[in-house]
């Protein structure tokens, strides 16, 4: 008897009073903590464009299976496998994951009618990527968003040069150097969620999706839901970062990577919450810290599309020079938590390995018509 595969994301719909279905998607590797596969992204590119151009389908709803995480960042073992057997060469595997998983972002910043996803439990780096570009961002008191990615000699990406780049004050060098989780009030002040809601209110809100009077105008019906949501939003809450952005803009202002990343280690503190923080960004790549500084820098002003095409030639790059193969050796392979980057702190990394890091690979850009990935 064959074995029956089980496929990397669940699709249902779910009935309208006014004739229409709502598109319910599922990453559906609860074991896994939903981290996004190849196979989970084309998956859900090919599905989410028919449904933008299905006028049964009035809204989307993207969730993960389980409670415990709506994504918990990307599937990066097979990557870590052919980067580490093509040490300093950039190979297919690595080009072609980023590639998809950025235009399904991307897809999902510009998809034409109301896009709600579920971000309860964890919503990691990748899981973020997918959360942010949708229009209406569901976060619960179990959230716990992050990205994580300078613990893996990464860099925040999946549009992170985007969104940090509007945050309050300096949040963004702090959420980019730290990885710190966010609570689901953390990611309303932000900006990365909408509503903060009950993680026991989610088949209710499901239900009333169901009863609102939709029509074919996308626009109105994006307000339709918005205010809906309103109505279980808890907006009483002040989260960590709120409460500390004073403190963080202090923290976080260094002239240079160099002054910041100094002032970091000579900080003194009693807060439990920012001591996991400063020893998360001490202990993480500096390679990943200079990128962090450069797309702060750099990305205030791009459009999404020179967001993505920019963070693609990083990661790429990453994956070719940096840190990742060790980044991911230590914290997911081996899990000793004692990577050996190339360099020991910020002021050691080589200008010209640098510049050569955000030095564009490719005689075309695989991310050059981008914006296509959104018809």
């Amino acid at each position: 008897m064959s074995e029956q595969i089980t496929p990397p994301v669940l699709y249902e719909t779910h009935a309208t009073v006014s004739g229409q279905h709502i598109g319910i998607a599922t990453l559906n590797s609860e074991k896994s903590l939903n981290a996004l596969s190849y196979a989970m992204v084309q998956s859900l590119s090919a599905q989410l464009a028919y449904w933008a151009k299905d006028d049964s389908i009035v809204a989307v709803w993207l969730q993960g299976a389980g409670e415990k995480a709506f994504c918990a960042g990307g599937d990066i073992r097979a990557m870590y496998e052919t980067a580490k057997a093509h040490p300093g060469e950039l190979t297919d595997a690595v080009e072609q994951f980023f590639t998809e998983e950025y235009r399904l972002d991307y897809q999902i910043h510009r998809f034409p009618k109301p896009f709600i996803v579920w971000g309860s439990g964890i919503v990691m780096g990748g899981g973020l990527g997918l959360m942010a570009g949708a229009s209406h961002r569901l976060v619960t008191e179990t959230s716990r968003i992050a990205m994580p990615e300078i613990s893996i000699g990464l860099f925040p990406d999946v549009g992170a040069t985007y969104f940090l780049n509007r945050m309050p004050g300096h949040c963004g060098r702090f959420l980019g150097l730290t990885a710190y989780n966010m609570s689901g009030a953390d990611a309303c002040y932000v900006g990365l969620g909408d509503h903060l809601v009950a993680s026991n209110q989610r088949q209710v809100l499901l239900e009333q999706l169901g009863l609102l009077p939709w029509s074919t105008n996308h626009s109105n019906n994006r307000q339709l839901v918005s205010n809906m949501f309103d109505g279980y939003a808890n907006t009483a809450v002040n989260g960590q970062l709120e409460q500390s952005q004073p403190l963080i803009d202090e923290l976080f202002g260094g002239a240079s990577i160099g002054v910041l990343m100094a002032d970091l280690a000579a900080y003194n503190t009693e807060l439990p919450w920012l001591q996991r923080a400063l020893k998360t960004a001490l202990a993480g790549s500096p390679i990943t810290a200079h990128l962090v500084w450069h797309q702060l820098q750099h990305g205030s002003n791009w459009c999404l599309e020179q967001v993505f095409q920019s963070e693609l030639v990083w990661a790429v790059r990453c994956a070719q020079l940096g840190d990742f193969v060790e980044g991911v050796r230590a914290l997911l392979i081996d899990k000793d938590r004692n990577p050996q980057w190339r360099y020991a702190n910020v002021n050691e990394v080589n200008s010209a390995l640098f510049k050569q890091i955000v030095t564009n690979p490719w005689q075309r850009h695989p991310l050059e018509r981008i914006e296509e990935s959104a018809l």
